[in-house]
């Protein structure tokens, strides 16, 4: 059996950047945290560990969004109209593959995430799954016969515009959309909402009611694309917060309410379940970039 390659892989998330020297979740030679802050800062940090780093065959790069994964554009692999200040308009990819002279792939974080839970994680052996990430945003990576679903771009499903609860007007955080999905129940959104993160809002808070209507929604949107044969929901609201599956579980029954009637679906506790690599699914998720651009995938 020929032993997987050794790949550098890059998660560069809104708060932290994780890099990562890695054959896979069994084989983890090297692990840097650096925090998020300005682009130079964060990227020259990354580079000076990858650095130190000697035959990797490949390197995956899976990052915030929105970023730009049309090969042929002018803006391939660089960060767009984000809201993170200071980062839009900032090469990523064509920067850190210059450096290393390696086959690189390059991807958003959550779809990085998906693919890392797809090939060692709570989706092995699915070759059609949704990845969802609620944390500092909210995103979903979709990924169909094992690669990922994009086309001019990749979804940004997190800031489709979901139908209000009765009486609720709050108008969110979003500063494209207000209320979108990421606008009212990502982690900037409930700090907003309650003044407490989310990682110490009490579960019987009732501002996690307007959270869990929110995500039930998009993961009726997301079932109703026909892709998923499971949906993982990780990210540090889900991740911190556990007893949030239940409720979204049985939230998303009665909004799909029968339709799409598919043993699969129907069984919502593993229809809907948690990564099984945790904070770990977005690094190792850019290990598998680095592994398909080297196979020229």
């Amino acid at each position: 059996m020929t032993e997987d390659p050794l790949i550098a892989g890059i998660e560069l998330g809104g708060t932290k950047c994780v890099v990562i020297l890695a054959q896979g979740p069994d084989a983890i030679h090297e692990r840097v945290e650096i925090p998020t802050t300005s682009p130079e800062e964060t990227l020259a940090a990354a580079e000076r560990a990858i650095d130190q780093w000697q035959g990797f065959a490949a390197l995956g790069i899976a990052s915030f969004g929105p970023v730009s994964i049309n090969p042929s554009a002018a803006d391939y692999g660089f960060i767009t109209s984000t809201p993170k200040p200071g980062w839009a308009g900032t090469d990523v990819a064509k920067r850190l593959g210059a450096r290393y002279g390696v086959p690189a792939g390059f991807h958003s974080d959550v779809v990085g995430a998906a693919l890392g839970e797809a090939r060692w994680g709570a989706a092995a052996g699915l070759a059609d799954l949704a990845y969802v990430t609620v944390g500092t945003g909210i995103g979903v990576g979709l990924i169909g016969h094992g690669r990922p679903v994009d086309g001019l771009t990749h979804s940004e499903l997190g800031h489709i515009r979901p139908q209000r609860s009765s009486g609720d007007d709050w108008t969110g955080v979003c500063p494209f959309h207000g209320s979108c999905i990421e606008g009212l129940a990502s982690g900037p959104a409930i700090a907003a909402r309650t003044g407490v993160k989310g990682q110490d809002l009490p579960p019987d808070h009732p501002a996690w009611e307007g959270v869990v209507h929110a995500l039930a929604q998009l993961l009726h949107t997301i079932t109703l694309t026909g892709v998923p044969r499971r949906i993982v929901m990780g990210g540090g609201v889900m991740v911190g917060s556990q007893f949030l599956f239940p409720r979204i579980r049985q939230a998303f029954r009665r909004s799909l309410n029968g339709y799409v009637a598919i043993p699969d679906i129907e069984d919502v506790d593993t229809f809907i379940v948690p990564p099984a690599l945790g904070h770990n699914a977005g690094p190792l998720g850019a290990i598998v970039l680095g592994q398909q651009a080297l196979e020229g995938r």
